[in-house]
This record gives structure tokens, C-alpha cells and sequence, in this order.
């Protein structure tokens, strides 16, 4: 596990290393059928992501490569899911709030998560059954080696009377916002942060928010990582529709509507 470890840091370092490349000048912006925008920073991360991954004999689905039928997937017992730039809004508005997510998945539960943050110099990590994350600074020349040795423990915390909820910068809806208020009325101070990316689960993990509603449209890639760094400090992922932990590997990649929380 920790030599897979090694591997997808490597690829979201020079992953990210790529789409800082690009973020730093003028860059084109196109559009898939399902209206969602792709830059060719999505496109350059994959290559790379996906080059070093294939050293495994892993099987991939990347939001950026062309899915194989679910009768082909139901035989994987592990399988990496790839985010290879998650939230390229905020990358197109220059905001630096998106990110680089790696999972490996096995079983359809999430079972290590890499996410880096490119315009942060930011890098989250965790081998789930160690019930471990970590976060830690990324500089020009970091290695995995280094980045290991130099890594902290994070950990989720409350603040006494106050509720704080994580919201999407690009996804705020109705139904996010009724749950909002069915909050205040528990009588505790709401106060809300908004996130784009992954980044608003690691902001759970590490004790920075209390909880997170997305009821509006994700896909798998866009939690997986994120899920495995929120389980490894016992913060819980769960699926709105059945009740439990949420799953990968669907046959369907699109997840339900999911709750974020570690009370």
C-alpha cells in the first residue's frame, strides 16, 4: 500500500506541476456534451496521471478517459478513480480553489486518497486503514520521500454552539440552502464556508468545517479521494439515498446526493 502510495503522490505532484504550467497563461476553454468545461490542463494532467498509474496493474477510471462498460468494471477488485483536475470552474475563474484527486477503491470502498492543491502548494494523503491523514507543504523540488517526512496528522474538531457548513462556490442550490435552515433551527450559530473542488471535504478531515450537504450532481471522481481522507479520521460519507457509506465503482459513476459529517 505504501508503494501505491508513493506512486500517486508522484503522479499529482507532476500532475499539478502541469497544470500550473498552463494555469499561469492564457489557455482555451471547450465544452463536453453535458456542458461541463475542459481546458487543456485536465486534458495534460491525465496523460501524466494516468502514465505513472498504468506502472500498476491497477485498473483506471479518470473523468478524462473513456469509461469501459460496467460488465468489464464489475470484475475489478481494486481500480483507481482519477480526478485529474476536480473543480476546472474555479481553475477557468483563477480562483486557486481546485484540485488534483487520486483514489484507490477496492471492493467499491475507498481505501487511499491523494489530493493535491496545485495554487496552494498543498498536498492531503491517507492509507484508510492506518486511520491517519496527513497534510503538508508542497515546495519546487518535493519528493514523496520528503513530503512523507515532513507530513502532520490532521484530525476533525468542533467549535462549541457553532455549526459550520461547507457549500459549493459554483453549486449552492435550494435544497442546500432548506438544509441550512433546518440547521439554525437546532439553535446553534451557522456559519457558512464556501469551497470549490474537493477541497471542502478535506476542510471536514482537518477540522476546518462540521459539515457538508451536496445535494446537486457529483461523480464518483470528484469524492473518491476526498471520501478515503474524511474515513481514515472517522468522518462519515454517506449516501442520501440508501442510508450507508457511500460506493464506487458503480455501474452508474454518478453519486447519489451525499452528507458529509463527523458528529
Amino acid at each position: 500500500m505504501n508503494k501505491l502510495l508513493k506512486i500517486a503522490v508522484e503522479a499529482a505532484l507532476l500532475a499539478g506541476k502541469e497544470i500550473m504550467h498552463i494555469y499561469a497563461r492564457d489557455f482555451e476553454v471547450e465544452y463536453k456534451e453535458d456542458a461541463s468545461p475542459l481546458t487543456e490542463a485536465d486534458q495534460a494532467a491525465n496523460t501524466v496521471i494516468v502514465n505513472l498509474l498504468n506502472q500498476t496493474p491497477i485498473p483506471i477510471i479518470s473523468e478524462e478517459n473513456k469509461q469501459l462498460p460496467y460488465s468489464e468494471r464489475t470484475g475489478w477488485e481494486r481500480c483507481w478513480i482519477v480526478d485529474p483536475l476536480d473543480g476546472t470552474k474555479e481553475f477557468i475563474k483563477k480562483n486557486d480553489e481546485f484540485t488534483v484527486n487520486i483514489a484507490l477503491v477496492s471492493q467499491g470502498a475507498p481505501v487511499m486518497g491523494v489530493i493535491l492543491v496545485p495554487a496552494e502548494n498543498l498536498l492531503y494523503y491517507a492509507i484508510v486503514e492506518e486511520g491517519k491523514a496527513y497534510r503538508v507543504a508542497v515546495e519546487a523540488d518535493s519528493t514523496p520521500e520528503t513530503l512523507f517526512a515532513k507530513a502532520t496528522p490532521i484530525a476533525p474538531q468542533s467549535v462549541p454552539g457553532k455549526i459550520r457548513v461547507v457549500g459549493s462556490r459554483s453549486h449552492m442550490n435550494e435544497a442546500t440552502l432548506d438544509f441550512v435552515e433546518q440547521m439554525k433551527n437546532k439553535g446553534k450559530e451557522i456559519e457558512i464556508v464556501s469551497r470549490g473542488s474537493s477541497l471542502k471535504l478535506c476542510l471536514i478531515a482537518e477540522g476546518a468545517a462540521d459539515v457538508y450537504p451536496r445535494f446537486a450532481p457529483t461523480m464518483e471522481w470528484d469524492t473518491a479521494a476526498g471520501h478515503a481522507i474524511c474515513k481514515a479520521v472517522g468522518v462519515r460519507v454517506q449516501d442520501r439515498t440508501t442510508g450507508n457509506e457511500m460506493r464506487y465503482n458503480k455501474e452508474n459513476l454518478l453519486n447519489n446526493h451525499f452528507l458529509v459529517s463527523h458528529e
